[in-house]
């Protein structure tokens, strides 16, 4: 096997100078500049590739010392491979551990990436290490076993893929976009790239962003391929936040123009369908019984044209003040920017979201040895981030039996929120010693632990069957919990005690009981006010709440304090339940009254208490638009996206023009998704419907029926408020045939918001006002509905609904009663806002201003709105949708 060396990275205090020094001393040249390198070319085709490190990390470099093993160790042969940020660093070592030494790696890898192969004797074992700016970010195993496997061949291969993967490609900087709206601070050599950041901040404004002052000045000062690069991953995140990059065709070409009637649209299908001697038998055969399936005629469903004729069809879109503009902003070095981010998602109060979870796994593989938030409340952030913990050596976050089933199932890839079960993978042995210790040391330090074994006998079982606690004697307590899921083992749950005096009617009892677990009891007041069997008894139950109160997280009182709110209302109507997963059904309410002076006095202790927690904010800044967001007491109430609101916000729609799309794009099976709009009276009464057997309404259009998207597909629906004459407007998507939204390789529904004038193609991505992705499980998903209010003005109300619908064929004339509920229950309950929780904040010393969009305070405020606005003093607390959760006090 023959290895040889390509290029090897050079610290430098400033990459250009000292690459110019070098070239001039030894009469070479400078070949090449690309990311932070700036290559000098050696005469035996060996490249030495400068790099600007900060002075206290720049480290001696020497290549021909025995390693720190006492081996002698054969260098690597090093390798450029492409990758979509940019180019990586490909190390495969002959022989020896330096692939997997931080000694080496990490300083090699300051200013770069590389990716390391320790690769043993050619057996193929074992080990890929992604490190980026002397940090290990991934460490995989290769998988790869054979000595008949070629080292130079395999692991660069293998890394090509790992390189290249869109999830992988600048992800990090994907993530403080996605999360914050800031650049972290931005790296490369000085210029003059004032044009270049000129370009870039045109070429956003044609998707709805723009540079903030501060951040187009500091591009300004970097070279004109330094601000490409940042454009060009920059460009692609802010696209895919806003639903740009795909390619959204219509079906009818000029759409929302000479949209046809429904039935003159199929008779010209059937006549064409005629014409064609491929189909003219079949259609024939079927006219001749009486039905006729659409499906089957050769221009229904499928694109006649090409996205490029689609848009010479189309006017150019007319540029409006009223467009979205969605401000970058210039952030901090991008490791302080993740260390914060992962802080703020690790630490959360409230429960994240599926997607924010998965963000959550990316930065704690990398942040598992730095900064930790002060506690992990929520359980299924608990788990991501012992994962990474386990995979580092550092200590688990570990107080009941269920946090380490939660580990367990986030190592075998499961469910972290235990609602669906877990099929377990063999786990290594040390993986197992940890999972067993942690166990152990739990239920030592708290007996009564093993009572919470109850809620997941079945889990743990199988659990229990990965991880063979009989093979640890000196851990007894881990082999106890399994003996308590198999029967073997009594262990009286809390629950069954709670249950055995509920039973009883023992109100008293069982109020003493659960003060000690203070979350349960609140969950319980509602049952336990109506089964009191007088006023004493009530009053004890009130009194214990506001006992244990202090005791409670914020987001549980704040859920209770809502409940009771709406408890007089909801009585005798229809009571809509929401799941985890968004699926939503309506149910009569056959519960009792609770008595009004017992909910207002409730309501006013809780007050008092979520009152007392609060910080006094000083000097408030308002955006007036933010205050009947809803607060955000659990991720699963929203939906990954650009300009989501959480569940039960209202959002003013300002524009003439109301557009919702849907893009799907099938994985393996033929997929057909329906977008359809079903109309409301005010009464909730149907008054008509757009889909694709109605194409036309009056004020609106659809864009015709999609039914197969192998190469992705998008439908439209187009209304002129002004001529709809309804009271609700409800967006839905109808699965009719295919796979579920979880299992379409991509899907996403949004809105925009145009003028009256300003024409443009289908999409235009500087028009969106929301863009969600569709996850939910059920058929139907119903993401928002929009109500005209009696001033004449619309306003959406969020929901992040999915129905449960039927296997195919859903359609929006079947579920109009189904949907008609599930508005109605959510539309007339009243949600906690940001208006609500300002006013527990405010008192009469409290500044409180509306910021109009112009100039802001010279002097530090607490702002809270939906984007942050320029000029904010720095030492401004900053609240924005992406952080809002951190209104809710722990």
């Amino acid at each position: 096997m023959s290895v040889e060396l390509n290029h090897t990275t050079v610290h430098a205090r400033d990459n250009r100078e000292s690459a110019e020094f070098f070239a001039n001393l030894l009469s070479l040249e400078i070949t090449a500049e690309w990311g932070p390198f700036i290559a000098v070319d050696l005469s035996n085709g060996v490249t030495l590739d400068f790099a600007t490190i900060p002075a206290d990390r720049i480290t001696p470099q020497h290549w021909d010392d025995p390693f720190e093993f006492g081996e002698p160790w054969r260098f690597i042969g090093a390798t450029s491979v492409p990758g979509r940020d940019g180019p990586w660093t490909v190390a495969v070592e002959a022989d020896g551990f330096m692939g997997s030494s931080a000694k080496y790696m990490g300083p090699a890898s300051t200013g770069t990436r590389i990716v390391s192969h320790y690769y043993q004797s050619a057996k193929g074992m074992k080990l890929f290490n992604w490190w980026e700016n002397g940090h290990c970010r991934t460490l995989a195993a290769a998988g790869v076993s054979s000595t008949s496997v070629r080292v130079q061949e395999t692991p660069v291969r293998w890394l090509a893929h790992l390189c290249d993967h869109p999830r992988m490609a600048h992800s990090f900087e994907s993530l403080v976009i996605r999360h914050t709206h800031r650049l972290s601070s931005l790296k490369g050599s000085a210029g003059e790239g004032a044009t270049a950041a000129r370009q870039f901040d045109a070429a956003l404004t044609s998707v709805g962003f723009k540079l903030s002052a501060e951040l187009l000045e500091r591009l300004s000062t970097l070279s004109e391929a330094a601000v490409v690069h940042t454009a060009k991953r920059t460009l692609s995140t802010v696209s895919e936040m806003v639903g740009d990059h795909v390619r959204h065709n219509s079906y009818f070409i000029d759409f929302p123009a000479n949209v046809p009637d429904t039935e003159e649209f199929w008779m010209q299908c059937v006549t064409k369908a005629l014409g064609d001697e491929m189909s003219r038998d079949n259609v024939l055969t079927q006219l001749a019984h009486g039905v006729l399936d659409l499906l089957i005629l050769p221009t229904y469903g499928r694109y006649q044209h090409t996205y490029e004729e689609m848009l010479a069809a189309q006017d150019e879109l007319i540029a409006s003040a009223g467009d979205r503009v969605t401000v970058l902003h210039l952030g901090r070095d991008l490791d302080d920017e993740l260390t914060d981010l992962y802080l703020a998602l690790a630490g959360s109060t409230t429960p994240l979201g599926e997607d924010d979870l998965r963000d959550l796994k990316t930065l704690a593989e990398r942040c598992a040895l730095g900064p930790q938030p002060e506690a992990i409340p929520v359980r299924e952030n608990r788990a991501v981030v012992n994962e990474a913990r386990l995979g580092v050596g550092a200590p688990l976050v570990l107080d009941t039996v269920t946090d380490v089933l939660r580990l367990a199932c986030v190592l075998s890839g499961g469910d972290v929120t235990l609602r669906e079960p877990t099929r377990f993978r063999a786990l290594s042995r040390p993986t197992r010693r940890a999972l067993v210790a942690g166990l152990d040391a739990v239920v030592a330090a708290s007996p009564a632990k093993l009572a919470d074994v109850h809620a997941h006998r079945e889990p743990f079982k199988r659990l229990g069957e990965r991880l063979h606690p009989h093979e640890y004697p000196r851990w007894p307590h881990a082999a106890d919990v399994f003996a308590v899921a198999r029967g073997e083992k009594e262990a009286r749950s809390f629950d069954s005690r709670v249950e055995k005096l509920l039973d009883e009617f023992d109100v008293l009892g069982a109020v003493k009981l659960l003060q000690s677990a203070p979350g349960r009891l609140f969950r319980a007041l509602d049952l336990l006010l109506r089964i009191a069997v007088d006023q004493e008894e009530r009053d004890a139950v009130v009194a214990a709440a506001v006992r244990v109160a202090p005791d409670v997280s914020g987001r549980v009182v704040f859920s209770v304090l809502e409940h009771f709110k709406n408890r007089e209302q909801e009585t005798d109507k229809p009571r809509v339940f929401i799941n985890r997963r968004g699926r939503g059904w309506v149910t009569p309410d056959f519960r009792p009254p609770v008595p009004a002076v017992d909910t207002e006095c409730l309501i006013a202790a809780l007050d008092a208490e979520m009152r007392r927690r609060l910080p006094a904010p000083g000097p408030l800044l308002l955006d007036p638009d933010v205050l009947d967001v809803a607060l955000p007491l659990s991720g699963r109430a929203t939906a990954a996206g650009l300009g989501v609101l959480p569940r039960g916000s209202l959002s003013a729609v300002d524009g003439d023009q109301l557009r919702f799309f849907v893009y799907w794009k099938e994985t393996e099976n033929r997929t057909d998704y329906d977008l359809s709009a079903l109309l409301l009276h005010a009464d909730y009464s149907t008054d008509s419907w757009l889909s694709y057997t109605s194409l036309r309404a009056v004020g609106g259009n659809h864009s015709g029926d999609i039914t197969e998207a192998p190469d992705g597909a998008s439908e439209f629906i187009n209304l002129s408020l002004d001529r709809v004459r309804s009271t609700f407007i409800v967006p839905q998507v109808n699965i009719y045939a295919g796979e579920s939204f979880e299992e379409v390789e991509e899907s996403f529904f949004g809105f925009m918001v145009r003028d009256g004038q300003q024409r443009g193609r289908p999409f235009e991505p500087r028009t969106v006002r929301m863009k969600s992705e569709l996850r939910g499980v059920g058929r139907v998903a119903l993401p928002l509905v929009f109500r005209r209010e009696d001033d004449g003005r619309w306003r959406a109300k969020w929901l992040h609904l999915y129905l449960k619908g039927i296997s195919s064929a859903n359609r929006v004339e079947e579920n109009q009663v189904s949907v008609s509920k599930v508005v109605r229950a959510i539309v007339e309950r009243e949600q906690l806002t940001v208006r609500y929780l300002i006013g527990l904040m405010s008192d009469d010393t409290t500044t409180v201003d509306l910021w109009d969009g112009g100039p802001v305070p010279d002097e530090p405020v607490m702002y809270i709105g939906l984007e942050r606005p320029e000029g904010l003093h720095p030492d401004s607390r900053v609240i924005t949708l992406e952080n809002l959760r951190d209104l809710i006090p722990g």
